[in-house]
């Protein structure tokens, strides 16, 4: 039988060695490196995604020295001691018949301690501390601490390493302009700038052999001012290839830029034009990467030309099995990555152990397991949301009988409301998955059916997972006509006027003045279009890639944001995603109002005090989004129940979080 993929089934030659098809895992730090026992749970990590039949892995970064570490605890390779703590990841990976590459990463200045280094001494706006420039004897002595890193890759059982040279990290540092003001043989022309990451790459050559593989990660566009041009770029390419590099994988954007390059509010693949351009000059293979999370966009991107190889990093976060359903056309099973970065980019930057929202069994794959159960029972699970699905397909899974009962006529709860949001289009797959997978599993999904105490009597277990009803705070006035609830604009479809005062400054105050800022699909912008909105080139004219925005912005409403503390709006969400919001809703002319005082709702608006000042906002509506009280109502009647369970929303709710609700109904769904 004929793949359904067949440009992602391809092998890839090497020379020394064969790649089994044209998808690597892109690297992504778990926070387990740093643990204890880290590296066992690491290699079950990694051992899934293998037995998912994904050709090549590549780990989160790895020091080549201290100096280089991320943090003072962060992972590095320079010892034989090391070497041991790592054999059991490439053994691991080798047993499912994939091979695994270690990134070597060096923080430079973007190192979270009083000993970072860089090219010079600038300080990033992303770390507190000032690098100490590296004397001429000290940039020698990293490149033979990252040769000696490579060796120890070896002797570790990896099957080659990625080199990071983008993202803003040390060797990127050195090619730039913008981070590198020597004078002396390491700075000043391109030519000398571009002596280290080469230095590098030839000297890792030299200590390795020819029959390892050797990948360079090479940042094609900085999206920061001075930083590379389209010629440096291509120069550095040829120079890379020269120096015995196997395969180039694409860096988009350097971590202090301020252009979303991997939120789910950037369309997929909006990158691959520029690794496109790249492959038309170079004789060696390209990976291209960024936003790429469907086999059917995967394949697109190889068919196109566009690359010889796809990275994915998150997708794989969300199901470890991507590439083997591809192959065996069952797509619609795969558990799509939606770009959220809430339990994964920014877990990892809180210093937590990365996971991923919609599949909690990511990096907890030895902790959180879904058994056979040893007794089957009859479950009812009350309510279809994030939750509830969740709660009813891990019991499905353990073999138990599952009634999920829903009284609207879909499944999906709030992610039905997450996904009308500019830039949470996404959430549409995650109810999808769950709806195949519900049937796969032989779940009884009663759509518009309420679940009564008569209903669910003869099940063993009853889970509640109703959800959550919008708070309504005291203000006098709070029931006048204008005033709705984020409900009412994106579930009711109420009409909604030109001008409008948002009670709230939230996640769901956010979302709610998005969608009233009536912009459309992000999901469907092109990346065209993308690029002008957020000022950048994608056809390498400008430097570092940056360009001034002509975008127009035409809002629908004018529209404030009102909230009783002074803190930045938005400061409850993740420190990857929060600033894009903000930047967002500058642009499009939202008015932030802080430190307000409510007074009243009345016919001449919304009544404020703003420091002892008076102020009426004369608005058509006042939208509240104030938080949540958890719906309990429809649990009343099912009390009596001698197994009943409270979940997600219904059991507490402060901000709405699909992360917990879809953790905790796995959880349960676990051990019931």
């Amino acid at each position: 039988m004929a793949t359904p993929y067949p440009h992602i089934s391809a092998e890839l030659d090497l020379g020394f060695t064969r790649l089994k098809n044209r998808v690597l895992m892109g690297s992504m730090h778990t926070g387990l490196e740093e643990r204890r026992n880290g590296f066992q749970r690491l290699a079950e990590f990694y051992r899934e995604r293998a037995r998912g039949q994904v050709a090549l892995i590549v780990t989160g970064g790895v020091a080549p020295n201290r100096l280089g570490c991320l943090s003072p605890l962060a992972a590095k390779l320079s010892t034989a001691r090391e070497v041991a703590r790592h054999k059991v990841v490439p053994a691991a990976v080798h047993a499912e018949g994939a091979k695994i590459l270690m990134q070597i990463l060096h923080a430079g200045r973007y190192a979270y301690h009083p000993l970072a280094v860089s090219a010079s001494r600038l300080k990033a706006p992303i770390s507190p501390f000032t690098p100490w420039p590296l004397p001429g004897f000290m940039v020698e002595r990293t490149i033979a601490d990252f040769a000696h890193c490579a060796r120890l890759a070896r002797e570790a059982g990896y099957d080659g390493v990625e080199i990071m040279g983008s993202e803003g990290y040390l060797i990127n540092q050195f090619i730039a302009a913008r981070t590198n003001h020597r004078t002396d043989a390491w700075g000043g022309s391109y030519v000398k700038r571009m002596r280290f990451p080469i230095e590098v790459v030839r000297r890792i050559r030299e200590a390795v052999g020819k029959d390892w593989i050797v990948v360079f990660r090479l940042s094609m566009l900085d999206l920061v001012s001075k930083g590379s041009s389209w010629e440096e770029i291509l120069s550095l390419a040829r120079g890379l290839q020269d120096a015995g590099v196997n395969l180039i994988n694409t860096g988009i954007g350097w971590h202090e830029a301020r252009i979303p390059t991997i939120a789910s509010r950037v369309p997929r693949a909006s990158f691959v034009a520029i690794t496109k351009k790249l492959k038309a000059s170079i004789d060696i293979p390209l990976v291209t990467s960024n936003r790429i999370n469907t086999p059917e966009l995967a394949e697109k991107v190889l068919a196109d030309g566009c690359a010889d190889m796809v990275s994915m990093a998150r997708p794989f976060l969300a199901d470890p099995d991507f590439v083997a359903k591809a192959q065996s056309n069952r797509s619609d099973e795969i558990n799509t990555c939606i770009a959220c970065n809430q339990a994964c980019l920014d877990h990892v930057f809180k210093h937590k152990i990365a996971s991923c929202l919609v599949n909690p069994q990511a990096c907890y794959e030895s902790k959180l397991r879904i058994k056979a159960a040893s007794k089957i029972k009859r479950i009812a699970v009350v309510g279809a949301g994030p939750a509830g699905m969740a709660c009813a397909l891990s019991c499905a899974r353990r073999g138990h009988q599952v009634s999920l009962y829903e009284r609207d006529g879909a499944i999906g709860g709030q992610f039905n409301i997450a996904r009308q949001i500019p830039g949470k289009e996404e959430f549409s797959e995650t109810i999808r998955y769950f709806r195949v997978q519900l049937k796969l599993h032989g779940v009884r999904v009663l759509l518009n059916t309420e679940a009564t105490a008569e209903a669910v009597r003869g099940y063993d277990e009853v889970v509640v997972a109703t959800g959550v009803s919008p708070r309504r705070p005291k203000i006098a006035g709070i029931s006048h006509t204008m005033v709705l609830s984020y409900l009412d604009v994106l579930k009711h479809k109420k009409e909604v006027g030109k001008k409008v005062a948002i009670i709230g400054a939230g996640g769901i105050a956010l979302d709610t003045c998005e969608y009233l800022l009536g912009d459309g699909s992000h999901l469907e912008q092109s990346p065209e279009a993308f690029a002008e909105e957020w000022g950048f080139s994608l056809d390498g004219s400008e430097r570092g890639g940056l360009k001034e925005s002509k975008a127009n912005y035409n809002p629908k409403r004018e529209i404030y944001i009102c909230q009783r503390s002074g803190a930045k709006i938005g400061n409850s969400l993740g420190r990857t995603t929060a600033w894009i919001h903000r930047v967002y809703l500058k642009k499009h002319g939202v008015k932030v109002l802080k430190n307000v005082k409510y007074e009243r709702i009345d016919a001449k608006g919304l009544h404020l005090r703003i420091g002892g000042k008076a102020k009426t906002l004369g608005v058509d509506n006042v939208v509240v989004c104030a938080g949540q009280d958890p719906l309990r109502s429809l649990a009343q009647p099912l009390a009596a129940h001698p197994s009943l369970h409270l979940l997600g929303g219904a059991k507490e709710a402060l901000e709405l979080d699909a992360k917990k609700a879809i953790r905790e109904g796995t959880l349960l769904g676990s051990r019931l």
